[in-house]
C-alpha cells in the first residue's frame, strides 16, 4: 500500500504529500477499491508529449496519462504521468490556484484507475462530478 511521488524532466515537489497521500487512499476506500502501488510522476509538458505520441500515439499536449498495471479488478496499481506545465497553463486559464488543479487532475488518475471512463459526454459529466465530490474531502480545498 504505497504511493509515491517522483519528478521527469522538472523539478518538483508537492507542498503537502502525507495529506495527499491519506486523501487518495480515502477515495480509493470509497470506491471499494484495494490500493497496491501508485507512482505520480510530474514531469513537463515535452516529457509527456513525448510518452503520448511513443505509447498512445496521440500527438497532443496533455495533463495526464494514466497507466494501469493492475492484475485484479478491484485493485489499485498504476502509474500516473502529470504535466506540471499543463496543470499550471490550466489552472491560469480557469483562474484556479495551482494546486486545486493539480489535485483535479492527480484524483482524475485515480478514478480512471477505479474503471471510470471520460471520453463520451455521460462519461465525462460523471467524471467531472466523481473529481468534485474528491476534492471535497480534501482537507484545506
Amino acid at each position: 500500500m504505497k504511493i509515491t511521488f517522483f519528478s521527469e524532466d522538472v523539478s518538483f515537489k508537492l507542498s503537502s504529500p502525507n495529506k495527499v497521500r491519506r486523501w487518495i487512499k480515502k477515495v480509493i476506500l470509497l470506491e471499494k477499491h484495494t490500493l497496491s502501488e501508485i507512482s505520480y510522476i510530474f514531469c513537463s509538458d515535452d516529457y509527456l508529449h513525448n510518452m503520448n505520441v511513443q505509447y498512445l500515439n496521440h500527438d497532443t499536449l496533455t495533463d495526464i496519462i494514466t497507466f494501469d498495471n493492475s492484475e485484479e479488478e478491484d485493485q489499485i496499481e498504476g502509474d500516473i504521468f502529470i504535466s506540471v506545465d499543463r496543470v499550471k497553463e490550466n489552472a491560469t486559464q480557469l483562474n484556479l490556484p495551482f494546486d486545486t488543479e493539480l489535485h483535479r487532475v492527480m484524483i482524475h488518475g485515480i478514478l480512471h484507475l477505479c474503471g471510470y471512463k471520460d471520453k463520451t459526454s455521460a462519461d465525462n459529466d460523471l467524471m467531472r462530478k466523481k473529481e468534485d465530490a474528491c476534492l471535497s474531502l480534501l482537507p484545506d480545498q
